[in-house]
């Protein structure tokens, strides 16, 4: 069997309004100026302390605190008020074309905690898809090999035989740090000169070019 990890925000779901959107939320409620969209959708892909941390380096553990969960309560109402972000153009079917081969197993790794990433998933349907769903809850942040390291064990693939899908260096030193290929796609978070430094085996340009990529590497 072979295994192919995906990332969530920036890689399956373009989630970059409702991220910004609910990161300045929380920082106004914080008596905080608002923040450009490109530097918070440059910590994309930390857990959320970790990335408010990042965003706030002089700020104290309190203020912090503050921060996140303001984040939590803005990106908790935008999904009641029925916020979806759309899946990128093509990605539904290169999961299609991956789920019809019967030796690869699809999987999830992602900053985002469990909650959201079931809401995510059932948002779209595709709770079902991936065997594998690692989340911030327990594990230590991305690019700590962690989340990988559990998908592995929990599918019984070998690292060598499974591949990391993401758009932030994180997820592509997250994929070095565990022994497992890491592919990038260049309609993300960061720039594609940046993954490739990370240690991406490829940046691909969009979907297509990344399904075949993945089809050639699973029938490798």
């Amino acid at each position: 069997m072979k295994l192919v990890i995906f990332d969530i925000d920036g890689t399956l779901v373009d989630s970059q309004h409702e991220i910004t959107h609910a990161m300045n939320s929380a920082m106004a409620g914080a008596g905080l100026p608002e923040m450009e969209p490109a530097r918070i959708l440059s910590i994309v892909g930390l857990s959320l302390p970790v990335a408010v941390a990042r965003l706030l380096p002089e700020a104290g553990p309190d203020l912090h605190e503050r921060v996140v969960a303001g984040y939590r309560e803005a990106f908790i109402a935008e999904r009641l008020a029925g916020a979806r972000p759309p899946l990128y153009p093509g990605a539904l079917d290169c999961l299609d074309a991956l789920a019809a081969m019967d030796e690869v197993l699809l999987g999830i790794a992602t900053g985002k905690p469990a909650r959201g990433l079931a809401a995510t998933l059932d948002a779209h349907g595709l709770t079902r898809r991936f065997i594998t769903r690692q989340s911030a809850d327990g594990h230590p942040s991305k690019p700590h090999p962690a989340m990988l390291e559990s998908a592995l064990s929990e599918t019984g693939v070998e690292a060598g035989r499974a591949v990391m899908i993401g758009d932030t260096v994180f997820d592509m030193e997250m994929a070095r740090a565990a022994g497992v290929a890491g592919f990038g796609v260049q309609w993300g978070f960061h720039p594609a000169e940046d993954l490739h430094a990370a240690g991406a085996r490829l940046v691909a340009p969009d979907y297509p070019a990344l399904t075949r990529a993945l089809l050639e590497w699973a029938n490798e």
